[in-house]
């Protein structure tokens, strides 16, 4: 870390001069115009950029496989590239339908150019128009929706329910990768966090919560999924169930709300008290694995993971409590 003094010059200004060694590696020289970017308490100071756009390459050459293609569109997407080209000596015709198929999965994203030997992706968006709040609020809604829908499907041996709530991962997959996309580029860019209107901890716990929602609405899932291989429940089983299903969704559901507040004494109070749910989530996961036991064994053994993935979901809200009290905690001064 170096230090500089603060001067006045002209008696009303101050200045400061910037390390040699920052300017040279930056190409910041005499008249060179820089950008100041206020948080908090903290000035930061960053050349000026020209169009602010970040392109990236990436050499695709035999990478037939769907999921590794699929992954790398997503990887640059993620990583904040506004844009991304493609390249092989020859794009076959299969990479380009596996292309198309991830871009229509991101917010945002489009096919703007197409050649024998690259593909041009582009984020038609910009940071101003992006809400991290209305994201995450969206993943909220649809992921524990989906959790309850699956557990309903269990119970009544509702197949199509069941097929419209693993249809429904693909809208929460789409949001995820766009929260992870806006906290990488307000860690990389200062302008994009004061153009999002959030301090980059608070984009930083907003991301951590999404991930946990991300993972609620896999476990939604995969309840739907298993609920398919086993028939309709009934009796004190889907008394419980139902029971274990609506404590288990009480806790992301408060969690959410003290992340979401601006009232910190709230936020805390809320916080609290979704993890002192998890108790009692607990008792009741026990309960059910106690009813189980009379099924048969394959049906026993799909409700004991069907009992985790409820059980798991309290934990992730557990999770974005904590989150939740990092958010409200008063901010350190430097």
């Amino acid at each position: 870390m170096e230090t500089r003094k603060v001067q006045v010059t002209g008696g009303s200004t101050y200045t400061v001069s910037l390390p040699k060694e920052w300017a040279t590696e930056n190409d910041v020289s005499a008249g060179s115009v820089v950008e100041f970017h206020a948080e908090r308490d903290l000035l930061l100071l960053a050349p000026q950029r020209d169009n602010g756009r970040v392109e990236g390459s990436l050499d695709v050459e035999g990478l037939e496989n769907r999921h590794e293609l699929t992954r790398a569109v997503m990887t640059m997407y993620v990583s904040g590239f506004d844009i991304i080209q493609l390249e092989a000596t020859r794009i076959t015709a299969e990479q380009r339908r596996i292309i198309r198929d991830a871009t229509q999965g991101l917010v945002g994203l489009e096919m703007i150019e197409e050649t024998t030997d690259r593909v041009v992706l582009q984020d038609l968006l910009d940071s101003s128009e992006l809400s991290v709040h209305n994201a995450i609020t969206r993943m909220r809604l649809v992921s524990l929706t989906m959790l309850s829908d699956a557990v309903e499907a269990l119970i009544e041996d509702d197949d199509d329910l069941a097929a419209d709530v693993m249809q429904r991962d693909d809208d929460v997959d789409r949001l995820w990768y766009m929260v992870s996309r806006v906290f990488r580029t307000v860690l990389r860019n200062p302008t994009a966090a004061n153009e999002i209107g959030f301090p980059r901890e608070t984009v930083f716990d907003f991301q951590s919560s999404a991930r946990q929602l991300e993972r609620i609405a896999d476990h939604a899932t995969k309840i739907a999924s298993l609920s398919q291989e086993i028939g309709e429940i009934t009796g004190e089983t889907a008394e419980l169930l139902d029971q274990l299903e609506a404590e288990a969704i009480a806790v992301p559901e408060t969690a959410m709300d003290a992340l979401l507040t601006e009232d910190s004494d709230e936020a805390v109070e809320l916080a609290n008290g979704a993890r002192s749910q998890i108790p009692d989530v607990d008792e009741t996961a026990r309960e059910v694995d106690g009813q189980i036991r009379e099924f048969d064994p394959q049906s026993a053994q799909v409700l004991g993971l069907i009992v985790d993935s409820l059980s798991r979901t309290a934990d992730y809200g557990g999770n974005i409590a904590e989150s939740a009290l990092q958010k409200a905690a008063p901010r350190p001064q430097s």
